[in-house]
């Protein structure tokens, strides 16, 4: 038996069963369902993608997998200077893994050990912010705060080693104040947290952010896992304020495979380089750098800049805004959009009852959580079926 994510199993319904996927639909075997939700925001192409599908095909008559320890191969080397030439500023070395979560356990333990190869070994506190998920894998709990998704570290009581914050400059500059001598890196999922609520916030904050860790010596570390790629309606948000540690995934291989990387700028890989052997990062993903998600990752990429993705997000973001215009509801806290991200968060969690079955019943697939329904759609997605996802979303709070 499957078991699945995020259900308690004894009370989950039977989920849809996908029998074919193209373009931005989903195909059950007896409905055809516009995903709003680009399977976790990482299918920005939508699906069965005839360039990515080639690009893995390619790779696979070649080899599959090989691992990255004593070994190297041509779709890793390519993606690394690729992603060099593509990220800004001095975002040029490349650990890949396999999964965001990891991908962000990776960034932490950078951030920590380029200390402690410093001798400055009181930096043993992280700096994140309150309502952050960067993952479910212990440290990226950790440093998350959702109580919904990690309740379980309840078992070992609140870390001594993080200090979370809210977005909010008074609450940053006084938090930098105290622990500045102790902190190693501050971590943040910039301007929009997804899975926290698809909260957004001011870049401003991310400005102050920089200047401190400048002024205190910390690393800036930016999990973009969600929001690279375009999501933000910015194609990076480290293009608006550069971080020291990158953290891409999702979106990296166009939903066609899970990988993940983290970039490091010069000044941290010039912490690790070194005569001593102990210096090193000690880390390695029996998947890192896999042949076939370099492939297509590469592929995703030159559609991303050949296509003008930031140009279809662009529109996106404008039919949404003129969709969504004058809506409200008295069960409805707030609606917010950003970019490729629309949000609407109610009062009461109960008021989303039903949604799921609703929206399949009207040709699209939706998953909200807790108090919040939303959309992250293909960014390949036409203005009639995007109308018809936000349509939907709409009706379920005029008919009830």
């Amino acid at each position: 038996m499957i078991w699945y994510p995020y259900e308690q199993m004894k009370t989950m319904k039977t989920p849809y069963k996908i029998v074919d996927a193209n373009g931005v639909y989903l195909y059950t075997e007896d409905q055809k369902l516009i995903d709003s939700v680009s399977s976790w925001w990482s299918v920005i192409h939508g699906y069965k993608n005839p360039e990515l599908t080639a690009a893995i095909k390619e790779q696979a008559d070649k080899f599959a997998h090989v691992m990255l320890g004593g070994l190297t191969h041509e779709p890793v080397l390519k993606l690394s200077e690729k992603l060099a030439e593509f990220l800004p500023g001095d975002l040029d070395y490349c650990f890949f893994s396999d999964s965001g979560s990891v991908a962000v356990e990776v960034s932490l333990k950078m951030a920590l050990q380029y200390y402690m190869n410093r001798g400055e070994t009181q930096r043993t506190m992280v700096l994140a912010l309150e309502h952050a998920y960067h993952g479910d894998t212990f440290k990226a709990m950790e440093v998350g705060d959702d109580e919904d998704y990690h309740f379980v570290l309840n078992a070992y009581g609140k870390s001594p080693y993080v200090v979370h914050i809210p977005t909010e400059i008074d609450a940053l500059e006084k938090a930098f104040e105290t622990y500045h001598d102790k902190l190693n890196c501050f971590v943040v999922e910039p301007l929009l947290q997804g899975a926290g609520g698809m909260r957004m916030y001011d870049v401003s904050f991310l400005k102050r952010a920089r200047e401190l860790c400048d002024q205190y010596g910390v690393l800036l570390i930016f999990d973009e896992v969600a929001t690279g790629f375009g999501r933000t309606g910015n194609r990076f948000v480290a293009d608006l304020v550069l971080p020291d540690i990158l953290v891409l995934g999702k979106a990296l291989t166009g939903g066609y495979i899970g990988h993940a990387v983290t970039v490091a700028n010069h000044r941290v890989y010039d912490g690790f380089y070194d005569d001593n052997p102990v210096h090193a990062l000690m880390h390695g993903p029996t998947f890192m750098g896999n042949a076939l998600a370099c492939s297509v990752a590469l592929k995703s990429i030159e559609l991303f800049e050949r296509d003008d993705y930031m140009a279809k997000i662009r529109n996106i973001e404008a039919i949404t805004r003129r969709e969504m215009q004058g809506f409200s509801d008295s069960r409805i806290k707030e609606v917010r959009m950003m970019g490729g991200c629309v949000c609407i968060e109610v009062y009461d969690p109960a008021t989303l009852n039903g949604y799921q079955n609703f929206a399949y019943q009207n040709g699209v697939f939706s998953r909200p959580f807790l108090n919040y329904l939303y959309a992250m759609v293909p960014y390949v997605m036409e203005e009639p079926e995007l109308v018809q996802v936000l349509s939907v979303m709409k009706k379920w709070f005029r008919g009830k």
